[in-house]
C-alpha cells in the first residue's frame, strides 16, 4: 500500500464514524421532538378536559342552587291545596270540620318538615339559650327557675341542626322584692 492510500483510509474512517454519529443524533432528535409533541398534545388535552370538568361542575352547582327547593316545594303543594279547600268551604262548613281540616293541613306540613329535617324548637321550661331563643320579655315567676323559658310565643325551627328562626320566648326571672 502506498502511504497516500493509508492516509485516505485513515481519514475516511473518522469521517464515516462522524457521519454515522450525526445520523444517529438526528434520529434521536427526531424521536425527542415527536415525544415532546405527543407530551404537549396530551397536556393540552388534559387541560381541556379539566376545563370541561370545571364547567360541568359549575353548571351542576348552579342547577343545584336553582332547583334545591324543588322537592320541598312539591311537598308544600299539598298544604296549599288543603288551605285552598278550607278557604272555599269556610262559608258553608261547620267549626268542627274546619278544625279537622286545619289539623290535616298541619299534619301534611309536619310530614314535609320531617322529610326535609326541619325540626321545631319548643323550649318551654328549658334554660334560656340566646343562640336558639329570642327573649321578648322577662317576667317575674315564683314557680319557674330564673333564666328559664316561661312561655313560648313563637316556635323556632332548625334545618339539619342550623337555626332557621329562633324561638320567641318569655324568660322567667326571680320575683323582685317590693320596694
Amino acid at each position: 500500500m502506498n502511504p497516500e492510500s493509508q492516509t485516505a483510509t485513515a481519514v475516511e474512517v473518522p469521517v464515516q464514524a462522524a457521519a454515522d454519529e450525526l445520523t444517529l443524533l438526528k434520529a434521536e432528535l427526531e424521536a425527542a421532538l415527536q415525544a415532546s409533541a405527543a407530551a404537549r398534545d396530551a397536556q393540552l388535552r388534559a387541560a381541556a378536559e379539566l376545563e370541561n370538568i370545571r364547567k360541568r361542575a359549575q353548571r351542576d352547582i348552579e342547577n343545584a342552587h336553582r332547583f334545591a327547593l324543588e322537592r320541598f316545594a312539591a311537598e308544600l303543594l299539598g298544604v296549599r291545596d288543603s288551605l285552598e279547600l278550607a278557604a272555599q268551604s269556610a262559608a258553608t262548613a261547620d267549626a268542627q270540620s274546619l278544625a279537622a281540616g286545619q289539623e290535616a293541613t298541619l299534619q301534611l306540613l309536619a310530614k314535609a318538615f320531617e322529610k326535609y329535617s326541619i325540626q321545631r324548637i319548643d323550649p318551654l321550661g328549658a334554660p334560656f339559650d340566646p343562640a336558639m331563643h329570642e327573649a321578648v320579655v322577662m317576667q317575674d315567676s315564683a314557680t319557674a327557675k330564673p333564666d328559664s323559658v316561661l312561655q313560648v310565643l313563637q316556635s323556632g325551627y332548625q334545618l339539619n341542626g342550623r337555626l332557621l328562626r329562633p324561638a320567641r320566648v318569655i324568660v322567667a326571672r326571680a320575683p323582685q322584692a317590693p320596694a
